[in-house]
């Protein structure tokens, strides 16, 4: 049996290179490549069934990209210490995958179809996400599966001013645009990121440059190919047809359905009842036999009527399904202060799709620990998006976050993240919450308004608002196209484009977009981004009507932080033995402290809605950080009583002592009956020894002195000096 690899190798342009290698690991899958750039080492595998399921009408694409623990020599995390559920990161990088892969397949194609990429070693400068679109198009195009590619995935960064591909981690932290762009030889198919801020002509100059290496990308997979044998694609015959049925649905149903599509009418529903009953028409046309026979195919055609339709009626007529022109935004509604209970909250409708959103404000102790192989980090800032099934008028069981629901929350929260306070400003961990209780295209979109308005009804003080539209595309083969504002959930469905864009009055600052359409020309997505502007400031002024501005102050039922910066060396003291001082703070202060270590500073914060608690802390804490001082006077607590005198607390912490002869002017014979455990006593400190660092401490300089005191001591002094008999 050979080991021997085959491997393709190319410069990144800086003299950084990437090999593609195959014919050593995974040789039982269709296709099996191993990526590596520095120490980072992917393994993609391909496998598709030779038939596919009967009945099957699309694409049984499944994505899975993971990453193990062991290859960056860590443990994983819980009681099981091995890998099981997918993180949302592995989650968002598989779906990134999935959105470049899946255009390219044919469109006739339905086997199942599964591919899999899994970090096999990691490199702490190398992001490995940026490598996973091209180790997974690499698997396939040396495979015999049928596929239009190859495609690749490259991360394009602007650190310093300069545009570069696949930064190291340590430069992408300086980055002001941060793109995944995915693209075969001839045009750009996908695209995800966020920015601070950039302008249109910016991000579109990124995508061209990304664009550039894909290209070489893709021509180091073809050379790959053809040094493999140039494997030959597998035949299929997935899906049957009947021209003759073919141009009877058209013929019965096209007229009608381009008059459903030319009635303007803004309602979903009845849209889609009409298109229903004109299907319905159409199967009653058919035997009995046909109807039972033939319903796949007919599906089929009526969908492609029905797609035609509405094309040509936007083409031809510059008339959307609901009425509209290309760049008329949907009618808009919003509200704050919905949720009396909550930190903050809004609601944000546009048309068909509403959202409700909740801002929760808490204390470090509520941010989010992530544990994944790469990093090792927490968030402060978390925004989770719930699509129950009743905001599209269907029965859905509730279940976990689906793939979809992780993706467009992190593209919301992307979003506002850019906008958010620093933590000098906000020290405060957020969660925000959305609730789409309608969908009719772009509810992702609907989700940065809503946050957006919720931030500002919380009284965070986000930098700018932020906005957001989905912009959809209509392409016919004759070269005609028309870009369409604020897209519904049916040209989205029947469309080309579906390209999403939020950002402020200042610039872009997330966008994500995905073809199912090859070659579209860097001019069409420049109208599409100039066009997106203008739906934006729309959205943003009817936003601002609104609320437009943060509130002075957060609600008065909202936690309220304080942050203390205290010398390292009183961090131990602050939290006390086995952690006693800083639960007793706690408790007798009804709040939440947090304590650690931050380049040689302990930083504390103090959280909670009752003011006076949060004071009574402070005072505490700097009770205990304070340093004692000879001279000053102290209350202190009877800590411990002795035969030579008493030990005394004067500050948090710190215990002196009180001898017997510092506790009044008068000579004291005993300690009995002078003081109780617990009692309150004024003292002065009167030493530190220099040695030692012990305390001692004086009541008696604090009360008037006798006339005779010093005659008194001197006679004590002389007494206590003779011998006994």
């Amino acid at each position: 049996m050979s080991n021997k690899a085959t491997i393709k190798e190319f410069d990144l342009g800086d003299g950084r290179k990437v090999s593609i290698e195959t014919g050593r690991l995974a040789k039982q899958a269709d296709g099996s490549v191993v990526v590596r750039m520095g120490d980072a080492m992917l393994l993609a595998t391909v496998v598709s069934n030779p038939k596919a399921k009967e009945g099957a009408d699309f694409l049984p694409l499944s994505v899975d990209y993971t990453e193990k623990f062991s290859a960056v020599g860590r443990f994983p995390g819980g009681f099981l210490k091995r890998e099981s559920r997918m993180s949302e990161y592995e989650i968002l990088i598989s779906r990134l995958i999935d959105r470049a892969l899946r255009p390219m397949f044919p469109e006739d194609y339905h086997s199942d179809t599964q591919v899999m990429v899994t970090l096999l070693s990691g490199d702490p400068k190398i992001q490995p996400d940026a490598l996973a679109g091209l180790a997974a198009s690499a698997a396939i195009t040396i495979s015999d599966i049928p596929f239009n590619g190859p495609i690749s995935e490259v991360r394009v960064a602007r650190v310093d001013g300069k545009l570069c591909i696949n930064p190291y981690t340590e430069d992408l932290e300086r980055a002001d645009i941060d793109l995944m762009v995915a693209g075969s030889m001839d045009s750009i198919v996908m695209v995800e990121g966020e920015m601070n801020e950039v302008s249109e002509e910016e991000m579109l100059a990124a995508i061209k440059f990304a664009h550039e290496a894909i290209i070489l990308q893709c021509k180091a997979q073809i050379e790959l190919r053809e040094m493999c044998g140039n494997k030959a694609k597998r035949e299929y015959s997935h899906e049957e047809n009947d021209a003759e049925l073919k141009d009877k649905v058209r013929a019965h149903c096209y007229d009608k359905a381009y008059a459903i599509a030319r009635s303007a009418n803004p309602n979903k529903q009845q849209r889609s009842e009409a298109f229903s009953l004109l299907y319905d028409e159409f199967m009653a046309t058919l035997s009995e036999e046909d109807r039972a026979s033939k319903v796949a195919m007919v599906d089929r055609y009526f969908f492609e009527v029905e797609s035609d339709a509405m094309r040509n009626c936007i083409l031809d007529e510059g008339v959307r399904l609901d009425g509209r022109n290309s760049t008329t935004i949907r009618p808009i509604w919003s509200e704050v202060n919905y949720l009396p209970s909550t930190h903050g909250s809004s609601i944000f409708t546009r048309g068909e799709t509403q959202s409700l959103t909740s801002v929760t404000l808490g204390s470090k102790m509520d941010e989010q620990m992530i544990d994944v192989p790469m990093k090792d980090s927490s968030s402060k800032f978390l925004l989770h998006y719930n699509f129950p099934g009743f905001s599209t008028g269907e029965v859905k069981p509730n279940r976990a976050p689906a793939r979809r629901e992780i993706g467009h929350g992190n593209l919301a929260m992307r979003s506002l993240r850019k906008v958010l306070p620093g933590e000098n400003e906000c020290p405060y961990t957020i969660r925000v919450v959305s609730d789409i209780l309608e969908s009719n295209g772009s509810s992702s979109m609907a989700t940065v308004c809503a946050g957006t308005l919720a931030l500002m009804d919380a009284g965070v003080k986000i930098k700018r608002p932020v906005s957001g539209i989905a912009m959809g595309l209509i392409m016919d083969k004759k070269g005609r196209y028309a870009v369409l504002s604020d897209i519904l959930g049916d040209e989205d469905h029947l469309g080309d484009m579906d390209f999403k864009v939020t950002g402020t009055d200042k610039g872009i600052c997330a966008c994500q977009m995905d073809l199912k359409v090859q070659g579209l020309s860097f001019e069409i997505m420049l109208k599409a981004l100039n066009q997106a502007k203008e739906g934006r400031m729309h959205i943003l002024g009817e936003m601002l009507k609104t609320i437009s501005e943060p509130r002075e102050d957060y609600k008065p039922h909202a936690p309220r932080i304080e942050k203390l910066i205290i010398a390292k060396e009183f961090i131990g003291a602050v939290i006390g033995p086995g952690g006693k001082v800083i639960q007793e703070m706690q408790r007798e202060t009804n709040t939440t402290i947090t304590i650690e270590e931050v380049n040689n500073e302990g930083i504390i914060e103090i959280a909670s809605a009752d003011k006076a608690g949060i004071e009574a802390a402070k005072s505490r804490i700097k009770a205990i950080v304070a340093i004692p001082e000879i001279g000053e006077v102290y209350e202190g607590k009877v800590k411990n009583i002795m035969d030579f005198g008493a030990f005394i607390e004067f500050m948090p912490g710190k215990d002196g002592l009180l001898h017997i002869s510092e506790i009044t002017w008068e000579r004291l014979d005993s300690m009995k009956d002078v003081f109780k455990e617990g009692e309150k006593v004024k003292v002065k400190l009167i030493d530190i020894d220099k040695k030692t660092g012990k305390y001692r401490l004086s009541r008696k300089v604090l009360l008037p002195k006798p006339e005779n005191a010093a005659a008194q001591g001197d006679g004590g002094r002389q007494q206590r000096r003779q011998p006994t008999a």
